[in-house]
């Protein structure tokens, strides 16, 4: 309480730009991979100090080992983000305001479905990718931003053939179509099936790599498959992808400030 009273007006100011700096780093962070590896040194912090207090030799040794090395890595393991970040301070973008919208999941997921039912029926490609917990900002911005309202008619006309669009991905966030003609990072899995082309592959890659879900409608048969895990489900027809993305996003919860693993900013 001393210290308290001992506080100055310059003090408090000061503890509120700290506050609001990390505050932002937060809500910046989570739209990208870094949360998945913040989260395992944060692990490797907690265990550290564990086997300290527990007096574990060889464990403490061993992980004290392996901090020394993460000191060296993180700026190698960080280096997209980091640019990321200066770019945007650079940008004036990194103190920007964000503004998160609510999410009617069914409305989007009806959308979705109804123009990926359009899209197979005149077996036109597509691929489409739903952001989850973890954040695709590094694939959206290998894209062409739209920021469009989810809606069938929206993704009908991304994927008409032979325009610029058409042979990428389309990024959904929430009830926004935020990019496309993206790509998407191949599959290295080598047990994959010769029947699965490029967009399969991809569907499958950025699964590997993400919690997303992919949507892929093959531009020879028409067929609608679902990626997710690395593990692609196929020959999927309106009531059971509908059910499949409802079954998904059911326990999905917005939370303006804590779901780290989405971000509009």
């Amino acid at each position: 309480m001393e210290q308290l009273s001992r506080m100055t007006p310059l003090d408090i100011l000061d503890i509120i730009l700290v506050a609001f700096v990390f505050y932002r780093v937060i809500v910046w962070i989570r739209g990208t991979r870094a949360v998945q590896l913040i989260k395992g040194l944060a692990v490797l912090l907690l265990a550290y100090f564990l086997s300290r207090r527990l007096e574990l030799a060889a464990t403490s040794w061993l992980l004290d080992k392996a901090m020394t090395m993460g000191l060296i890595a993180i700026p190698l393991i960080f280096q997209p983000e980091l640019r990321r970040g200066l770019e945007q301070l650079g940008r004036g973008r990194l103190f920007a305001r964000t503004v998160l919208r609510e999410e009617d999941t069914s409305e989007v997921i009806q959308e979705v479905v109804r123009g990926i039912q359009v899209l197979a029926r005149n077996k036109v490609g597509a691929l489409l990718v739903f952001e989850r917990q973890t954040g695709l900002k590094e694939v959206e911005e290998t894209g062409i931003p739209l920021d469009a309202l989810v809606s069938a008619e929206v993704l009908v006309n991304v994927f008409v053939p032979n325009t610029p669009l058409h042979d990428g991905a389309a990024i959904i966030r929430g009830d926004r179509v935020v990019a496309a003609g993206c790509f998407l990072p191949l599959s290295e899995n080598p047990d994959l099936s010769k029947d699965l082309g490029t967009r399969h592959r991809a569907a499958l890659g950025i699964s590997e790599q993400s919690d997303c879900v992919a949507i892929v409608v093959s531009e020879e048969t028409g067929i609608i498959s679902v990626a997710q895990e690395g593990r692609v489900r196929r020959h999927l027809d309106e009531d059971s992808l509908r059910d499949y993305l409802a079954n998904v996003f059911k326990q999905e919860a917005v939370l303006p400030f804590w779901r780290w693993g989405s971000s509009h900013g």
